[in-house]
């Protein structure tokens, strides 16, 4: 990995707004189980001031500890692996069985009114 951590912060949070929200913001539209050719994500942000590379992306996807991001098996393509709001995108990922207990972090000023949903 040659970029430096807020570089591949920033990088991040860019894809994350592309792959999960607006691809329209680069001119672009998800096909229909999420991805976006790399080549072409390139040279539409980078043409629209916001410089990416193919190595910048791919230590992204590699540094992100939360696994948001998927390469292609071809490695011609990259998606957001959770959280889209774009209508119409099915990632066809495996159903898998949750453990028994899950958590979720949270402000504590949110704490006594998710207590008073859950009982």
């Amino acid at each position: 990995m040659n970029q430096s951590p807020k570089s591949l912060t920033s990088t991040s949070k860019f894809l994350s707004l592309l792959l999960r929200h607006q691809p329209e913001v680069v001119g672009m539209q998800l096909d229909a189980e999420g991805w976006l050719p790399i080549d072409e994500l390139i040279e539409n942000a980078n043409r629209k001031g916001n410089e990416l590379s193919r190595e910048l992306l791919h230590d992204v996807v590699a540094s992100c500890e939360k696994k948001r991001f998927s390469l292609s098996d071809d490695g011609l393509r990259i998606r957001a692996n959770q959280g889209h709001s774009v209508p119409d995108v099915e990632l066809n990922l495996e159903p898998v069985t949750p453990p028994n207990q899950l958590f979720h972090g949270t402000v504590a000023a949110f704490i006594e009114s998710i207590r008073d949903s859950c009982s």
